[in-house]
């Protein structure tokens, strides 16, 4: 696509201070042929004009070299150590070994291979996971792996995305290419990327393909193809089948960008939106039309929901209820999941996940919309500023004042939206540094890194008081230099304030980065960062006091929390939460974290080589091998059998799956080979089945304990 300026805007020559060495022409047919550098094609639109390939040169090897550099990194620092966090998610671990045991499980994402229920996300994290499992065999590594895969396939179409703004801007491939790898760097190191991109919870393709959807979004405005637009629908709807309605998210961010910056007349934008939306809900209704037209007795249950409904599902327990706070069957609730409110990103929980450029990304935002406010309309900046604003905004605001379940890693979301732009906005208001209009944005972002930085850094005292110090003179000097750029007449002086921002900006999020990646990650809630001083678990939230109802202390709580059936010991997670529940470890269950736990809600259970032996014998006289309260309960023993274990009641075991009668009757056809006893909890809402079906069991059969478990023999006896 041709330049809109005879200049572009925010060109070296735009601002008087030259041209960078290295810069080619700005006409239409060069910055055609730089925008296909990224290894696509381009065209000029309605023009006709053919693609132009860049001929090589050692400026475009460079650049090359560069991103592949900063792609290797992202691996080594996603998949480094990677195998230390074992199973990682055992819920979607076992899940994955289902699905590759079994095809009906692969396609509904049951939690085990017999197909008794279905975890409480749509599946398409689990597809690629069962697959990769069916290929390379049950271990860490198959599973983990696609998601660091994922983390470095984000960055690179975050480059993509950013670069190809910026070059239609400048007309520079040089700036662009720096503006597309410091997005691609911001990315990779925030910290709850790091985190997210190891580990396997459905978060990573969400934003994988979020991401992916950004940049088709971006370049259907920036090429008028409407391809692209509809590629971009495709995305989001399979992002629905990640993580649901979370998707949605950046969908009005998006719309909105190609409102004011597509290509033709309103009438035709209008129409290519609707086009794109309903490529969304065909990539991701066809899955649903499938589970809805299935029998219920020909599919498993839909775990999460209270009627058997992926449309409750969608609507409630991961819909609205997240939003208000009415989740029939969640074990929390209230202050369980911390206080809303604006500035909930800053707090002691998600602050060190997502916050270290959250405000300079909105200060750099603004300067750039003030800058190119004379641009014309279809501005690929102030597309990309559209796109990527809205994404922060909305997902902040949300993420902000949502009373239900919410959990620090879910600020990953945040992260490719702050990224693109810290790295569109630092560098193309970098080119208008002469200007104040740019300089003083500039300047506020890296004297707002540097003091977010400061304080973040303070909650820890893992790296001692020297690093944030450091940091803070070294932002607070490099702002000063871009303030006083105008005075600074030597080349080297300005670079060296470029290069001192941009350490100080990034020193923080690395050291965390690097901490998270050191350390091993497991269970069902994880944080990164490194381990506080505090005596609380990762991420740096300072202790506070237990509490009580259902389990569940307040947010950041301390060493001990009450639940509702007695004392418990502090779990090992992101806000130190204990849980009291009748366990299979002497009676205590744990909450999963860094390291784990002996199982409970939140992690699962390590069973003794003699009950695993137990479980195998006979195995294949029986559907499942044994039953349990709670799904990660059921993964840790399904994990070291690889065989099916029936999940009782779902996640929370609050899911009426099965009812007390269906178990009843698979017992007395000799289906269930053991019941073990532990996990069950007590809510406010949702089904009590799995209590009574406890209740029953221990009524009715003689318990033994094996390896220091306690177990009921349901059949084979």
């Amino acid at each position: 696509m041709a330049s809109h300026y005879p200049t572009p805007p925010f060109s070296s020559t735009a601002t008087g201070v030259g041209r960078p060495s290295g810069a080619r022409a700005t006409g239409p047919r060069a910055v055609r042929a730089r925008a296909a550098d990224d290894g696509g094609t381009t065209s000029a639109g309605d023009s006709g004009t053919k693609s132009v390939r860049p001929p090589r040169n050692p400026q475009a090897l460079r650049r090359h070299l560069e991103l592949a550099a900063v792609l290797a990194g992202t691996a080594v620092l996603y998949l480094w150590n990677l195998g230390a966090s074992g199973w990682a998610n055992a819920f979607y671990s076992a899940a994955a070994q289902a699905g590759s045991q079994d095809w009906t499980a692969w396609f509904f994402g049951s939690s085990d291979a017999a197909n008794s229920i279905t975890v409480d996300k749509p599946p398409a994290s689990l597809w690629i996971m069962g697959l990769s499992v069916r290929i390379f065999g049950l271990n860490p590594w198959s599973i983990l792996v696609p998601q660091a895969l994922m983390g470095v396939g984000a960055a690179w179409l975050l480059h993509l995305a950013v670069r190809r703004a910026a070059v239609q801007a400048t007309g520079d491939d040089t700036v662009a290419h720096r503006a597309g790898l410091l997005g691609a760097a911001v990315l990779a190191l925030t910290p709850v990327a790091t985190l997210m991109f190891r580990f396997n919870n459905p978060d990573a393709l969400l934003v994988l393909l979020m991401t992916a959807a950004g940049y088709g979004i971006l370049r259907a405005i920036q090429e008028d193809r409407p391809r692209w637009l509809l590629l971009a629908g495709v995305f989001l709807g399979f992002g629905f089948l990640a993580k649901q309605l979370q998707v949605l998210l950046v969908v009005p961010g998006f719309a909105l960008a190609y409102m004011v910056a597509g290509p033709g007349r309103l009438r035709r934008r209008l129409l290519r939106l609707a086009a794109a939306g309903a490529a969304m809900v065909v990539s991701a209704g066809w899955w649903l039309a499938g589970v809805e037209l299935t029998p219920a007795s020909m599919r498993p249950y839909i775990g999460g929901s209270q009627d058997n409904s992926i449309l409750e599902l969608t609507l409630g327990y991961n819909g609205l209820g997240r939003l208000t706070g009415d989740e029939t069957g969640s074990v929390g609730g209230g202050n369980g999941w911390g206080v809303p409110g604006l500035f909930r990103m800053f707090n002691s929980e998600f602050g060190g996940q997502i916050a270290w450029l959250l405000p300079s990304a909105l200060i750099l935002a603004a300067g750039l919309l003030w800058v190119g406010r004379r641009a014309p309309r279809t501005d690929p900046v102030r597309a990309s500023v559209v796109a990527w604003g809205s994404w922060v905004l909305v997902t902040g605001l949300v993420f902000s004042f949502m009373a239900g379940i919410i959990h620090p890693y879910y600020a990953v979301a945040l992260a490719p939206g702050i990224a693109a732009l810290t790295g569109l906005g630092a560098v193309l208001l970098w080119q208008h540094r002469q200007q104040l209009a740019a300089a003083i944005p500039l300047a506020a972002a890296v004297a707002a890194a540097a003091l977010t930085a400061f304080s973040l850094l303070g909650t820890t005292s893992a790296y001692g008081p020297w690093l944030r110090w450091l940091v803070l003179a070294a932002g607070l000097a490099a702002s000063a230099g871009v303030g006083l750029n105008r005075f600074l007449g030597r080349r080297s002086l300005q670079r060296t304030t470029a290069v001192l921002a941009v350490a100080a900006s990034l020193a923080g999020p690395l050291a965390y980065s690097v901490s998270t990646a050191s350390a091993a990650h497991s269970g069902a809630i994880v944080s990164a960062g490194p381990t506080s001083g505090f005596g609380t678990g990762p991420g740096g939230a300072p202790g506070g006091t237990g509490g009580n109802g259902n389990g569940f202390g307040p947010s950041g709580t301390g060493s001990t929390a009450q639940g509702t059936q007695g004392q418990g010991t502090r779990g090992q997670g992101t806000q130190g939460q204990g849980f009291r529940q009748p366990g299979t470890q002497g009676g205590t269950g744990f909450a999963g974290g860094r390291s784990g736990g002996m199982g409970g809600l939140l992690g699962a259970p390590t069973p003794s080589a003699g009950l695993v032996t137990a479980l195998r014998a006979g195995a294949s006289s029986y559907t499942w091998a044994a039953a349990v309260v709670g799904s990660n309960n059921a993964a840790g023993y399904q994990l070291a059998t690889e065989l099916p274990v029936m999940a009782v009641g779902g996640f929370n075991g609050t899911d009426p799956s099965p009812t007390l009668a269906q178990f009843q009757e698979l017992v007395s056809q000799g289906k269930i080979h053991f019941f073990i006893a532990g996990g069950t909890m007590r809510s406010t809402s949702g089904s009590d089945a799995a209590t009574q079906i406890a209740e029953w069991v221990a009524a009715n059969f003689q318990s033994q304990s094996i390896g220091g478990t306690t177990v009921y023999a349901l059949a084979g006896q």
